[in-house]
C-alpha cells in the first residue's frame, strides 16, 4: 500500500525524524491561510499524488507570498499531473501540501528496502540526491552504495556512521545522521514498510539535516497490525478494478494488453503472461484468484476481466490442487452465462477433478475452447485474438 508524502512525514515525525512543518489542504483559500499559520515564507506548494517526479511535471512550486501560495494551489487543484511514473494518462491532483521553504545547501538520497538477494533490509544512499536519482542509477551506479542490515541486531551505529562518512558529511552532520538513520530504520521495521525513501535528504544552510521529501510503501500482508496506517489508503489514487478485486481477495493488476488472464497462484500467473508474450500476444492483466477460490470469487474475477474494454480474449489457466477444477469450471460457466461473454475463451485445467471440470465445460453449451498444456492454451488464445 502507498500513502501520500504528507502522511509519510507525519509517521516519520512520530519516530523523531526531522521533516518540514506543513499541512495538507483541499482548496486554495485554505492553502493561503495555512501558509500564514505555518510561518513566514517562502513556502513550498506540493501536489500530492502517488508518483515521483512531481517537480519536473509542475507539481512543486516555491511561493514567496501567501497570495502566491493561493495562486499556485489553485492552479494545481484538478490538474492532470504527468510524470515519468504516472504514464501519459497522469493523475488528477486533489490534495496539496503547504510547508515551510528550506535553504538547501546540498541534496542526498537515502532509502531502506528489502533486498531479496540477501534477505535483509538494505540501506541505500547516494550523495547525488534530488530529481535525477534515476539517471544516476542508470548512468553512474557506482555513486550509489549499499549497507545490509543484520536483522538480529538492526542498524548498528557504526554502519550509520560509515554511510554518513561516505556521503561526505562533516563531524557535525555525522552526529545528526547517526540517530536520523537509526530512527528511519526503526520506522521501516515497526511500520512493516516495504520501502522507505528520502529524496532529497537535504543539508540546510545552517548545517542541519532535514528529510525534505518522503515516500513510504507498506507490506499489504501486515496491514492488519496497523489499522491507522491502513486507514490512510487513498482510493482515488488506485485503479477502480484493483479496488474491486481487493473486496473479493483477488490479486489484480491492470496491464496494457488485450488478452485477459485468470490464473491461480502468482507464479503460474507470471508464467502465463510470459508464455502469452512468447506466442506474440499481450496480457491485459495479472489476476490471481488464489488457492481457495469460491465460485463467487471466480465469477467476480470474470467480471473484472470483462470490465476492461481492451480485452479481446480470455485465457483461464488453472492448476487444481487445493483449488478443484470442477469449482473453477462452475465459476467459468456461471460467469460466462451472467455476463454473456462474446470474446474468445480458452480454458486450460489440470489437477484435482480435471476430467469432471472438462466435462462440465464441454457440456455447458458455451463457446469454450479447451487446451492441453500452457503452450497449447497460449497459442490458441493468441491465434483467436488475432483472428
Amino acid at each position: 500500500m502507498n500513502i501520500h508524502e504528507y502522511q509519510a512525514k507525519a509517521i516519520l515525525r512520530n519516530f523523531g525524524v526531522p521533516v518540514p512543518e506543513g499541512h495538507v489542504v483541499y482548496n486554495s483559500n485554505s492553502a493561503r491561510d495555512w501558509a500564514k499559520r505555518i510561518g513566514e515564507g517562502p513556502w513550498a506548494v506540493k501536489a500530492q499524488i502517488h508518483a515521483g517526479g512531481r517537480g519536473k511535471g509542475g507539481g512543486v512550486k516555491i511561493a514567496k507570498t501567501a497570495d502566491e501560495v493561493k495562486q499556485f494551489a489553485r492552479e494545481m487543484f484538478g490538474m492532470t499531473l504527468v510524470t515519468h511514473q504516472t504514464g501519459l494518462e497522469g493523475k488528477i491532483v486533489k490534495r496539496v501540501l503547504i510547508e515551510n521553504g528550506c535553504d538547501i545547501a546540498d541534496e542526498f538520497y537515502l532509502s531502506f528496502l528489502v533486498d531479496r538477494s540477501t534477505d535483509k533490509v538494505t540501506l541505500m544512499a547516494s550523495a547525488e540526491g534530488g530529481m535525477d536519482i534515476e539517471e544516476v542509477a542508470a548512468k553512474t551506479p557506482e555513486k550509489i552504495f549499499f549497507e545490509a542490515v543484520d536483522p538480529t541486531i538492526g542498524l548498528a551505529a557504526y554502519q550509520a556512521r560509515k554511510v554518513a562518512f561516505k556521503l561526505g558529511f562533516g563531524i557535525a552532520q555525522v552526529k545528526q545522521a547517526v540517530p536520523l538513520f537509526m530512527n528511519l530504520y526503526k520506522a521501516f521495521v515497526d511500520a512493516d514498510c516495504s520501502l522507505l525513501e528520502i529524496n532529497p535528504l537535504v543539508l540546510t544552510g545552517d548545517g542541519n539535516l532535514l528529510c525534505l521529501d518522503a515516500k513510504l510503501n507498506f507490506d499489504d500482508n501486515a496491514l492488519f497490525r496497523h489499522l491507522r496506517i491502513r486507514d490512510l489508503r487513498d482510493y482515488d489514487e488506485e485503479d477502480a478494478n484493483e479496488i474491486e478485486a481487493s473486496q473479493y481477495d483477488l490479486s489484480y493488476i491492470a496491464l496494457d494488453g488485450n488478452i485477459g488472464c485468470m490464473v491461480n497462484g502468482a507464479g503460474l500467473a507470471m508464467a502465463t503472461m510470459d508464455i502469452i508474450k512468447h506466442y506474440g500476444g499481450d496480457p491485459a492483466n495479472f489476476l490471481d484468484v488464489g488457492g481457495g477460490a469460491t465460485i463467487e470469487r471466480v465469477t467476480e474475477a470474470f467480471k473484472l476481466i470483462l470490465s476492461d474494454d481492451k480485452v479481446k480474449g480470455i485465457l483461464v489457466n488453472i492448476f487444481g490442487g487445493i483449488m478443484k477444477c470442477d469449482v473453477i469450471a462452475t465459476g467459468v460457466i456461471e460467469g460466462a452465462k451472467q455476463l454473456g461473454v462474446k470474446v474468445p475463451l480458452v480454458v486450460r485445467l489440470e489437477g484435482t477433478n480435471v476430467e469432471l471440470g472438462k466435462k462440465m465445460l464441454a457440456e455447458s453449451g458455451l463457446n469454450i475452447v479447451s487446451a492441453d498444456g500452457m503452450a497449447d492454451a497460449a497459442e490458441k488464445i493468441v491465434k483467436a485474438v488475432k483472428g
